[in-house]
């Protein structure tokens, strides 16, 4: 085991900030979200970890039951709630167009990502940063929140949603529905 992760192990950020508990997206209604990559509450395949830990930062593929009509526009959220952090980490924040169905594997690359998909700042950089908990910590949950928006985010935190911190577009949208499919990660 890990001395940082033997460390840090009772340390998480924990469920209270993942974005799935912020008032303004706690939607009355939810639908379903599922993956072909992997089962609600299962690891997830290495091809889906960072670089740095052996695996391909390839978001895995998503797809989900239509949210309600008046949906304007989908905000995907992916968080860490196990990170040692003061709040989750964001592996991935996206803005989909509401007509999109699912997205395929790597839709998330921050340079050429999926049609209908508008790839904006995770935690670092942008696009979709794969798993790389510290080694020895445990297992860390990373839980993909999919929002049904009643109005389309432009702007947030005084900027454009592309240079927008992530947290700045988690208080910009007001959900109208949720989905949320988890999968975990460990380093041994």
């Amino acid at each position: 085991m890990s001395i940082v992760g033997k460390l840090l192990a009772n340390r998480r950020a924990g469920d209270q900030g993942l974005a799935w508990h912020r008032p303004n997206l706690a939607g009355v209604d939810t639908f379903q979200m599922t993956s072909p990559d992997f089962d609600h509450e299962s690891p997830l395949n290495t091809i889906h970890a960072g670089k740095r830990v052996g695996g391909q930062d390839r978001s895995p593929a998503l797809t989900w039951s239509p949210p309600p009509a008046q949906t304007a526009q989908l905000l995907l959220v992916i968080e860490d709630p196990d990170a040692p952090t003061k709040a989750p980490f964001v592996h991935a924040v996206a803005l989909l167009d509401p007509t999109v169905k699912g997205i395929p594997q790597d839709a998330l690359a921050g340079v050429d990502p999926a049609p209908g998909v508008r790839v904006l700042r995770s935690g670092w950089g942008r696009g979709y940063l794969g798993p790389a908990p510290i080694k020895g910590h445990g297992p860390h949950r990373y839980v993909f929140q999919l929002f049904a928006l009643a109005e389309p985010i432009t702007a947030a935190g005084g900027k454009s949603v592309e240079s927008a911190k992530p947290h700045a577009i988690l208080e910009a949208g007001q959900s109208i529905a949720r989905a949320r499919i988890d999968a975990f990660y460990e380093r041994r």
